[in-house]
């Protein structure tokens, strides 16, 4: 008799982690699993110019994705607040566009509704204060030729979602880091 009910308490443990892997992988329990789902870089015409997601999206959804974030943002002006909730196509119920708009780029963060907007908008002033350290006044295409380093910024401040850092002095310190490790090789 134990040893059924150690094979039924088994087999139910089993589908339970299935099933709460599945709705981490499709964003269906987003309640449970709070964090940034992407950030995107647009610029003026619609081009992305950097995508980062942190949930598995196949590659057709993250393009319609862009297309839909960039038709959201590009309609509002910008004297209006810099959220928008409730964007219908990404996977997960309870998603929102933080954004900045830039001169020719739109830097946006795509978050749980659990995230601090003014929090998210603090991150993008450092992500975009950072760029402009690292480039000296930061443009579009710097963000194509050194994409390597953009990538290299972003995962110092945010990795699988989470925020990591938040000091511009320390993101710059792990760049120069990463510099003269490359020189040295």
């Amino acid at each position: 008799k134990a040893t059924v009910s150690v094979l039924y308490w088994a087999c139910s443990h089993t589908k339970r982690r299935r099933k709460r892997k599945e709705e981490y992988h499709t964003g269906r329990n987003s309640k449970r699993y709070k964090m940034i789902k992407g950030v995107l870089i647009v610029n003026n015409h619609g081009k992305a110019r950097l995508l980062k997601y942190y949930d598995k999206l196949s590659y057709d959804l993250q393009q319609s994705l862009v297309g839909e974030v960039f038709r959201v943002i590009s309609k509002r002006s910008d004297e209006v607040c810099n959220f928008v909730e409730g964007l219908k196509s990404w996977p997960g119920k309870e998603t929102k566009l933080i954004y900045r708009h830039y001169a020719t780029l739109y830097f946006v963060f795509v978050v749980d509704d659990c995230e601090s907007e003014l929090g998210i908008l603090d991150l993008v002033q450092v992500f975009v204060e950072t760029l402009d350290k690292c480039f000296e006044e930061v443009c579009e295409l710097d963000l194509i030729f050194h994409s390597d380093k953009v990538h290299y910024i972003l995962d110092e401040i945010i990795m699988g979602g989470m925020v990591l850092e938040t000091s511009k002095e320390v993101i710059l310190q792990s760049l120069e880091g990463l510099s003269a490790k490359k020189g040295k090789v």
